[in-house]
């Protein structure tokens, strides 16, 4: 069992009540193996979700008093998605507190970015419950809203899709195409495998559960590639 004590000194947190903190870092599958568990951590998720959006917006609006709701919004976006708030719980070493399943312990990739990602806002849920909303703000400023300038320096606020078509109509005066290549796996486990193309030459592949997540790792792939 982790010491869950001093990893909130580590976060530099002091919790009246450790249990939430423990709570935040149960995901549903410990439940499963260790059934006097406390409670799981969906609902400090749900809530530090919200908390979250309220925080990132306020920062936002108060950071860039003339940028429109448009800029504001991707840029929020770029801040709270999957990828990002998985990093940061990395940086935090969440990935070495959480209580989980044996089988969901072995999962990696998009699985255990998913599961990073909302044990982070449920710890952000449980400094709010615990603290309150301006010591759940400091919390999220201070780990989450930092990276502002390093998502505007680059470009990270623009999806790969997008990044990819600006970044080849302006070194080759062309816009990708995608094209399916695959499609595999039963209705409700699909897995789709797409090309992007400048023209006729194909420039990287991507998979995902939809069309359109293979056309975005497909995109995110041919940046890698080229360097773009």
């Amino acid at each position: 069992m982790p010491e869950f004590s001093g990893y909130a000194r580590r976060l530099g947190l002091t919790f009246k009540n450790l249990n939430l903190l423990v709570e935040a870092l149960t995901h549903r599958s410990y439940l499963n193996e260790h059934k006097a568990a406390g409670p799981h951590n969906e609902r400090l998720e749900f809530l530090g979700d919200a908390v979250l959006e309220l925080a990132t917006t306020n920062f936002l609006f108060t950071k860039f008093p003339s940028k429109p709701e448009g800029d504001m919004t991707a840029y929020r976006a770029a801040l709270v998605n999957t990828v990002s708030l998985a990093f940061t719980a990395k940086e935090l070493g969440i990935n070495d507190m959480l209580l989980l399943s044996k089988g969901e312990a072995k999962d990696t990739g998009r699985a255990r970015d998913i599961i990073l990602a909302n044990a982070l806002e449920a710890i952000i849920g449980a400094i709010y419950l615990d603290q309150g909303y301006d010591a759940a703000n400091d919390f999220i400023v201070t780990n989450i809203c930092k990276k502002i300038d390093s998502i505007l320096e680059q470009r990270a606020y623009q999806d790969a899709k997008s990044q990819f078509q600006e970044a080849a109509q302006e070194r080759r005066s062309t816009t990708p195409h995608y094209k399916t290549l695959s499609e595999e796996g039963p209705d409700h486990d699909k897995k789709f495998t797409v090309g992007v193309y400048l023209a006729d030459d194909e420039f990287a592949r991507g998979e995902g559960k939809s069309k359109q997540e293979g056309e975005q790792a497909a995109a995110q792939a041919a940046l890698q590639k080229t360097g773009w």
